[in-house]
């Protein structure tokens, strides 16, 4: 009998068999995937080169070509200090993003184990876990955020544990939902039965068979950080001087709004554009990645 086990668990997960190959074809058809992976390429590309696409580096300051408009020179003008915004956007797109991805990196390493572990043992510590959660939940996500950035301090890094910590509950709860609908299923109850771990059972079975509709909210939550980074430094708690974000150059562009109106409203489109990529990437991930998506014609 217990030679039979392991050919019984390998061949009774139901969601591999075919998969790369729908996959494929899906993304052959998935313009909304299309879309916003090129939109974010496109952004990500200005990011990493900026350097080769600017002769200006984001810090450089031009006391006799402040608050110009858009030119040759400058391609979408100057700031308060005569740096170049088309500069300071690219290498803000740097630190914008690179909060949002880490951000989101940081809430799915944990709010996915927190999920796993309450949805799969269930009892007390589902419990416990989903009450300590539900708490931060009941606050709506930017009082939370500046809660706890008021609590670490400013910065960048501090915000994005901030951003974090907000998105940990949603990972938890979504993963842990996925878990509930697997965990009585006849594969995960025939590697049960013939003495896998459990935490083998989570880590092969539950996991790769939960963990698509984490990927879909993953690229969507991108967006979200992103939106949420730019809020914590318009108030002064995320980037401080003389780095910028998108958010930041928004806040003191703000204050220059009648005189260089081109001024907040570039990078505001900048955080258009990414959270529009973002979304339709996620958009776009879930027809993928979706069984009933991928049977519609």
């Amino acid at each position: 009998m217990a030679s039979d086990g392991p050919s019984i668990v390998s061949h009774t997960s139901p969601y591999r068999a075919g998969r790369s190959l729908a996959i494929r074809g899906a993304l052959t058809r998935n313009l909304m995937l299309i879309a916003g992976l090129v939109l974010v390429a496109v952004l990500a590309a200005g990011a990493i080169f900026a350097p080769l696409l600017t002769q200006y580096t984001p810090e450089s300051m031009d006391y006799m070509a402040m608050l110009q408009g858009p030119s040759a020179a400058h391609l979408f003008g100057t700031d308060e200090l005569g740096r170049d915004i088309f500069s300071r956007s690219l290498y803000g797109a740097r630190l914008s993003m690179s909060v949002g991805l880490s951000a989101v990196l940081l809430s799915v390493a944990m709010g996915v184990p927190l999920g796993l572990i309450a949805g799969y043992v269930g009892g007390i510590t589902d419990a416990i876990f989903m009450r300590i959660l539900d708490s931060l939940i009941a606050l709506p996500p930017l009082v939370l955020a500046l809660t706890i950035s008021a609590v670490l301090g400013t910065g960048l890094v501090n915000a994005t544990i901030a951003i974090a910590i907000v998105s940990v509950p949603t990972f938890a709860r979504l993963i842990r939902g996925q878990v509930l609908s697997l965990k009585h299923l006849e594969f995960i109850q025939a590697a049960e039965s013939i003495g896998v771990s459990s935490p083998l059972i989570i880590l092969r079975h539950i996991l790769p068979n939960a963990i698509n509709p984490v990927i879909v909210h993953a690229s969507l939550a991108v967006g979200f950080a992103i939106i949420l980074e730019s809020r914590l430094s318009f108030i002064g708690l995320g980037a401080q001087p003389p780095a910028s974000t998108w958010g930041s150059m928004v806040q003191v562009g703000f204050q220059y709004l009648e005189l260089a109106p081109w001024y907040p409203l570039i990078p505001a489109t900048m955080i258009f554009f990414a959270v529009l990529g973002f979304n339709m990437l996620g958009e776009g991930l879930r027809q993928m990645l979706d069984p009933a998506s991928r049977s519609r014609p």
